[in-house]
């Protein structure tokens, strides 16, 4: 599949037949979410893996825009290190980095996603802290629900020249 069709491909996800993920496909969105960019090399991502029914449930409970996750496969919390690196204040981009490329690595095995916002809600993010155990330098930033799509990708073109500045606003 052409990258540039992945990307304009891609689509938020709330639909998945119950079939699991392999073992093989999550490695592969997660090498691909360790190969994205981060400030000063720090690496300050971590990653929980959930698949366990009744933590997804709660996760749908917990969250109010993760309903999907009671019933999809898998779901990826992607935190973030506040002690990792030299500058542990990009944590946030740092993980939101590893979010979109994750998705896109999805997308590219014909698995669908959803990005669910957990950071900076700290309500949330308590939450999550709570239900996984996740140490103090540790954030929740994203919930990534995975599996295979029960809804159809579609192309979308939102290119939109009036949001484009040259050299000054």
């Amino acid at each position: 599949m052409d990258f540039l069709d992945i990307i304009h491909t891609r689509r938020s996800i709330r639909k998945f037949a119950c079939d699991p993920v392999s073992p093989e496909l999550i490695e592969k969105i997660l090498r691909a979410g360790m190969a994205s960019p981060t400030a000063t090399n720090s690496q300050s991502w971590r990653f929980i893996i959930v698949d366990n029914r009744d933590t997804l449930n709660e996760i749908a409970r917990i969250h109010p825009y993760a309903k999907p996750a009671a019933d999809a496969p898998l779901a990826i919390v992607v935190c973030g290190d506040t002690s990792a690196g030299h500058a542990p204040e990009f944590w946030p981009q740092d993980a939101a980095a590893a979010v979109q490329t994750m998705m896109l690595a999805a997308r590219s095995l014909e698995l669908g996603s959803l990005w669910c916002g957990i950071h900076p809600h700290t309500g949330r993010e308590d939450a999550f802290i709570r239900l996984l155990g996740i140490p103090g330098s540790v954030r929740p930033f994203a919930l990534l629900i995975i599996g295979h799509p029960l809804q159809p990708f579609t192309h979308e073109d939102r290119f939109d020249e009036a949001k484009i500045h040259h050299n000054r606003w």
